[in-house]
């Protein structure tokens, strides 16, 4: 599969927080940080991703903010 994005990390699955109707995914990736995402707990159950789960982020932001903290 082809994507736009150029930011593509492999990590894996490490907590998955589900609501009514969307739910967060928190993935472990390189470097020891962390990525999450929100989705719909149908596109969750229709992907099948699972805790422990190694999973490809794709990134694709439409903006990126940088902040410079005061002091």
């Amino acid at each position: 599969m082809k994507y736009g994005a150029r930011n593509r990390l492999v990590g894996e699955v490490m907590e998955i927080k589900e609501g009514t109707l969307m739910c967060q995914v928190k993935v472990r990736i390189p470097a020891e940080s962390t990525a999450s995402s929100v989705m719909t707990m149908d596109s969750l159950r229709e992907l099948g991703i699972n805790k422990g789960d190694k999973v490809k982020v794709v990134i694709k932001a439409v903006n990126v903010l940088l902040v410079k903290e005061e002091g």
